[in-house]
């Protein structure tokens, strides 16, 4: 009788070292997912992205078609789209022409000079909203055009792309040139070539 349980305890064990077995595949493929790469998003993952590139693989010269109503351009090889980016146009008593332009000159480090501020000797600001030949300069101080890095000119008065802030994208903000953010516009600088279209619509 003693033998008969032993066997069947002995059994029981084995059945019981059967049924788990299974499930370590399981357990092994649940600690595989974990050791995968972990996609971490930042604090604004819930914001809109401003730009988006995957144009530097694809052949041709680029094309910028600007829409003033979603204060978008939209970025074109060869008739592909190759990205986008949030701009920051003309505000109000500012607007920003619309048209077909050709990019006239490229310049990677060029100030404004219309638009800047006024400092005095010891570089501090007097007007931060400076319009040359406009505002006073007081006595010891002078003019400092405001910086346009990566300026692609457009018109022959003045109005073309260039890196600069963008506060409330999707909003106008400039006094009439596209303002881009500063890698897209590097990027743009870079792939654009003089006598490239540029298309401004609303």
């Amino acid at each position: 009788m003693n033998t008969l349980r032993l066997l069947t305890a002995v059994a029981g064990v084995s059945l019981l070292c059967q049924c788990e077995l299974p499930r370590l595949p399981l357990l092994t493929s649940r600690y595989e997912v974990v050791r995968r790469p972990l996609l971490v998003m930042p604090t604004t993952a819930s914001q809109s992205p401003m730009y988006v590139w995957h144009g530097s693989g694809t052949p041709g010269p680029l094309s910028v078609n600007i829409d003033l109503s979603e204060q978008k351009a939209y970025l074109f090889k060869n008739g592909q789209n190759v990205g986008w980016t949030y701009v920051a146009t003309g505000r109000s008593g500012f607007a920003t022409p619309t048209g077909t332009f050709r990019i006239m000159e490229k310049i990677a480090n060029k100030r404004s000079n219309r638009y800047g501020m006024i400092v005095d000797r010891n570089g501090n600001v007097v007007n931060s909203n400076a319009t040359a030949g406009v505002s006073r300069v007081p006595a010891g101080c002078h003019y400092v055009g405001a910086p346009m890095p990566y300026w692609m000119r457009i018109t022959g008065y003045g109005v073309g792309m260039h890196a600069g802030p963008i506060p409330n994208p999707g909003s106008p903000a400039s006094h009439g040139c596209i303002r881009l953010p500063r890698h897209m516009a590097e990027t743009i600088f870079e792939h654009a070539q003089v006598g490239g279209r540029v298309t401004i619509m609303h």
